[in-house]
């Protein structure tokens, strides 16, 4: 892949069994990467404004969480100057088309529906790494935003 050392891949998502199924299947991916989950918006921003949270390559990034949502997160994180800029995958269970042309909009690099089977989910994380370390900071087109299975 296009990247040449360990990936650090973020997880942002309150749901626990939804981290464990992501973290087994990416561990089974052909990616060298260092996971780190967080549970809801709060600590996201917290861990970008952080020491520590100024090296995630990917930001997989759910939308529906409590206490700030993952598009509350993404219209702070675009619009600050102090927060890094990260490469970003929606991952959410919901697809409103007013919602992902919005976050279009805002900048997110893609969107993906989470699937209801293991294999599907392996293969759609493994596109958006894929296509992360592909991009060269060219702009995706909105016809490829969502990755589909």
């Amino acid at each position: 892949m296009g990247y040449k050392n360990k990936l650090h891949i973020l997880l942002v998502d309150d749901d626990k069994d939804d981290c464990d199924i992501f973290k087994e299947a990416l561990e089974e991916l052909d990616v060298s990467s260092a996971l780190t989950i967080l549970h809801n918006g709060i600590e996201l921003l917290e861990f970008l404004s952080s020491e520590e949270g100024s090296n995630p390559d990917i930001l997989f990034l759910d939308l529906n969480m409590p206490r700030k949502t993952g598009l509350e997160c993404i219209k702070e994180m675009k619009s600050s100057t102090s927060l890094p800029s990260i490469s970003t995958v929606i991952y959410s269970t919901s697809y409103n088309t007013n919602v992902v042309d919005e976050l279009y909009d805002l900048g997110a690099h893609y969107y993906i529906q989470k699937p209801s089977s293991y294999k599907c989910l392996k293969k759609v994380i493994e596109q958006a790494i894929l296509l992360l370390s592909e991009e060269n900071n060219t702009s995706i087109s909105r016809a490829n935003f969502v990755i589909k299975p």
